[in-house]
């Protein structure tokens, strides 16, 4: 035999590799096809793909995410892998016989010496000189084939591939199992020349990679003494003479406010000749309304600056008021916040700059699954192409079956922080539009009173244009707590005439509020809806207007749950769909779809409307409209599932939540639907709705719409047993 001198190989490699250019990997079907078949091999693990990203969920219930540009950093370690794997088959062989192998090693690396019963199985093994120094060396100078962990451990070969690669992050230890799989694969090593490359344009950064050329200038984690220490950095830089022409005196002409034609900061001063004494800068129940410093002296006056500050709540002094001011005027620095720290910097070109993948609904359900959710891939996909059809979604049923934790998951994955999506519980004391939406104070026009909860700031944020591609989501908790016609009614009209909300008469910003805002199509409202004698029910408006999901859970779900119950872990969800946000905001906006052969549908849907129309529950043109959309867009993310699922899942959800009435109004029109959710041999009524014993719905070859028909039966019998029955179901 003939060993290949690993320190020559291990340099070449090494050499090789500082020529890599850093380029996006759109990998070939046929690999991915093949790297699932070997990492899926043993049933332990699970793989997906983006476009430019895979994803491998581990028998340890850890992800594993990174860029597809690992596969090609891995391939350059290949030639390096399989001369070592040579020592490594030598290195078995010797030490077969050989008694506490792992005492023999850890002390040979230790002290660069081979004992001589080992160097004598050594000298009779090899016939070439050269070939016995070459493994001397593995088995003694780690340092000669950059290797770290004990030539005995099975991930021995992880240390040389990160120390050649220049990797310094754990977690990017993985390029070394992707240089394994192509080192003993020989067949995807090749596959891999079959990806499609692309420049990585500098775009496609982070916020933190643009971050680190930036120089920080001050750092302070209280809001109000963050502003106090910037006015002092400009006033030193330039007595704050770019914003001084914007200082004016109130009324009471001891305070000082600033206003442009952007932003206003109310009373942001008390100003005074002389000291004030810490009474004279507090309220009356002593609370501290002013620095006791002063800030700085302006025209033979004193200004005190205020307290009363507020992130992120547009009050009349809130740092984001604050930023625009002073990003306008001094345009060479930024203002930003991270981990709940204020930062002034050196100007920020770029922040939130992220990849772009192609949505991959597949991606989600997997790591729901890794995070302790407990749902359904089809109901995942349900819930997913509910919002992609139109972008208000109510999921009803069972307490404490998972609906806000579902719209939860979705929005934390595909969103980049928590200042794109917000959950809001609903109060049973809501009677009109201003605990969303706000008001103007009525002792005081200069003020707008926005909502703590986050509803109103989501939406302005939402219709900025640096935000367009990204989506963001309006969670409202246990919505039928108060009467949803009443504080919803803004939002019912605009989401179908696409006008503007009003919010103020003012032809100027109110408190950084505008008078008009857009409708912005990225965002997704979302409802969870409980039933029982503290809530209301919908009215056909709203619910005409919706995509109505209803979770339940049934005896295998609760079995499985049962056997190893699991907290949620939402960390292995936070804004790992980031990526995909622009695409899933694309699939929801998208008009034209592919050309379906919609005979089958058209049908069904003629047959439920003369049925439902005898109980004044019959859709119009728009209901009808959104059920071929929901149809459509389930195709979009899953070709896959039959035409009469499609069809069941649009009756389920936008037919049927309509229904409810007396048992006399109800049973007739329940059993001619429940016929039609069966083939036409079969007798719905004596079969299920009359049937007492335990039914089976799902692939039953009789049932052509399981999840109505189980639906349906369950009203049907709620009719009978209670006189009155609805679809919402406590």
């Amino acid at each position: 035999m003939s060993l290949k001198n690993l320190n020559n190989i291990a340099i070449e490699t090494q050499t090789s590799f500082l020529n890599y250019k850093k380029e996006e990997i759109e990998l070939s079907d046929n690999f991915k096809k093949l790297f699932t078949q070997i990492i899926e091999n043993d049933g332990k693990q699970k793989v997906s793909f983006s476009k430019h990203t895979t994803v491998v969920f581990t028998s340890k219930e850890l992800t594993i995410t990174f860029p597809n540009q690992w596969y090609y950093i891995a391939s350059y370690f290949v030639d390096y892998l399989s001369a070592l794997f040579e020592y490594k088959n030598v290195f078995n062989e010797i030490f077969r016989g050989i008694a506490n192998p792992k005492e023999a090693i850890a002390e040979i690396k230790k002290t660069n010496h081979i004992p001589q019963n080992i160097q004598s199985i050594i000298n009779k093994y090899f016939s070439l000189e050269q070939d016995k120094e070459y493994f001397q060396k593995f088995l003694s100078h780690y340092d000669w084939w950059y290797g770290s962990k004990t030539i005995d451990r099975n991930d021995y070969f992880v240390s040389p591939i990160l120390e050649l690669a220049s990797v310094v992050n754990n977690s990017q230890s993985y390029i070394a199992d992707l240089a394994y799989h192509l080192t003993v694969n020989p067949n995807l090593s090749k596959l891999l020349n079959e990806s499609e490359i692309s420049e990585i344009k500098p775009k496609q950064f982070s916020k933190e990679s643009l971050l680190i050329n930036t120089e920080k200038y001050i750092e302070e984690k209280y809001t109000g003494r963050f502003v106090y220490k910037v006015l002092t950095f400009f006033y030193d830089y330039d007595e704050l003479n770019n914003i001084t022409p914007f200082f004016f005196k109130n009324n009471q002409s001891e305070y000082t406010s600033i206003k442009d034609k952007e932003i206003k900061l109310t009373s942001i001063f008390k100003t005074s000749e002389g000291i004030l004494s810490k009474d004279e800068l507090s309220f009356n129940d002593g609370k501290t309304r002013f620095f006791e410093d002063v800030i700085f002296r302006l025209e033979d006056e004193n200004y005190y600056l205020s307290t009363e500050w507020t992130y992120g709540k547009d009050s009349r002094l809130d740092l984001d008021n604050f930023k625009i001011l002073i990003e306008n005027y001094y345009p060479d620095y930024s203002i930003y916040t991270e981990n709940e720290v204020h930062y002034l910097s050196s100007k920020i070109e770029e922040k939130n700059v992220i990849n772009k993948d192609k949505f991959d609904i597949i991606t989600f359900q997997k790591i729901c699954e890794n995070s302790g959710l407990n749902y359904k891939p089809k109901f995942i996909t349900r819930y997913i192409a509910s919002l992609a059809t139109k972008p208000f979604v109510l999921l009803s049923g069972l307490s404490g079956s998972g609906k806000t934790k579902l719209a939860q998951a979705f929005a934390r994955w595909i969103t980049e922080d928590q200042s794109q999506y917000c959950i809001v519980p609903v109060g049973a004391d809501w009677t009109n539009r201003e605990p969303l939406l706000g008001y103007v104070n009525a002792l005081n026009n200069d003020e707008y009173i926005v909502p703590e909860n986050g509803a109103l700031k989501l939406l302005i944020e939402a219709n900025k244009e640096i935000n367009k591609s990204k989506p963001y989501f309006l969670i409202l908790d246990e919505m039928n707590l108060s009467h949803v016609e009443r504080y919803f009614a803004d939002f019912l009209s605009i989401m179908e005439s696409k006008d503007q909300l009003k919010l103020h008469s003012s032809n100027e910003k109110i408190s950084g509020v505008d008078s008009n805002l857009n409708w912005p199509i990225n965002l997704f409202i979302v409802g969870t809806v409980n039933v029982d004698e503290t809530t209301y029910m919908f009215s056909p408006k709203v619910l005409d207007r919706a995509n109505v999901i209803e979770f339940r859970v049934d005896k295998d779900d609760i079995e499985e749950f049962l056997k190893a119950p699991k907290n949620i872990d939402f960390s292995y969800l936070d804004s790992k769909g980031t990526a995909m946000g622009e695409d899933f905001i694309t699939i929801a906006s998208n008009k034209d779809f592919t050309t379906i052969n919609p005979a089958k549908l058209n049908k069904k849907l003629v047959q439920f409307f003369e049925e439902l129309k005898k109980t004044g529950a019959e859709f119009g043109y728009r209901s009808a409209k959104e059920i071929h959309r929901l149809y459509n867009q389930l195709t979009v993310l899953d070709n896959e599932i039959p035409e009469d699922t499609k069809i069941d899942i649009a009756i389920m959800q936008k037919l049927l939540p309509k229904l409810h009435g007396s048992r006399r109004k109800l049973c007739p029109i329940l059993e001619v639907l429940a016929s039609l959710c069966v083939s036409e041999t079969t007798d719905a009524s004596k079969v299920f709705l009359n049937n007492k014993e335990t039914l089976v719905y799902k692939d039953n070859t009789a049932v052509l719409y399981p999840l109505s028909l189980e639906k349906i039966t369950r009203m049907y019998k709620g009719a009978i047993d209670n006189g009155f029955a609805s679809y919402a179901e406590a």
